[in-house]
């Protein structure tokens, strides 16, 4: 069975209050607020009509690639199967995908610092449309640590990044 991912992105006036708040709750910082692009790719469209997403991203030095599944209905938590790797050569997997008629479809560019605990990683993000902060976990941590940190579910964001980087003229 493929993992789900299941996560919170929340809409924050700024990042730079959140450091010292999430190390309250009990994380630490995995990796320094630092730029990171994501492509998506596609092949004629296919994978955006079955409501999956392949994307290449590089961030802290590192190179992966992510398939993401079609959502799972859920009223706030954004869940959806995703599978991912690390790539040693992101130059050679773009040739690959190319070779096999992929083609990038969205560049995505925003700064991001990854916070962790032992059940949630937490990510801070600077876009060119707003701040957010993204919680990765299990429903009940994400619950515990949004409530912590005193954010209500109206700062909620039920669109993913790609589609708020189209929506803000960006894709």
């Amino acid at each position: 069975m493929t993992p789900l991912e299941t996560e919170l992105k929340l809409r924050i006036p700024a990042t730079a209050p959140f450091p010292a708040l999430l190390a309250a709750l009990g994380f630490r910082e995995a990796t320094p607020a630092q730029p990171e692009l994501s492509v998506l790719w596609d092949r004629a469209g296919t994978l955006q009509a079955a409501g999956s997403a392949l994307r290449t991203r590089s961030y802290a030095g590192a190179f992966r690639l992510t398939w993401k599944g079609p959502r799972v209905p859920d009223p706030l938590l954004k869940i959806r199967p995703e599978l991912e790797t690390g790539v040693t050569d992101g130059a050679v997997l773009e040739a690959i995908l190319t070779a096999l008629d992929y083609r990038p479809t969205l560049r995505m560019e925003k700064v991001r610092a990854k916070w962790v605990r032992a059940d949630l990683e937490a990510c801070l993000d600077e876009t060119p449309f707003g701040c957010y902060l993204e919680l990765e976990g299990t429903p009940a941590a994400i619950a515990e640590v949004r409530i912590g940190l005193g954010l209500s579910e109206d700062l909620a964001e039920p669109r993913s990044y790609p589609q708020l980087y189209v929506l803000h003229g960006l894709g």
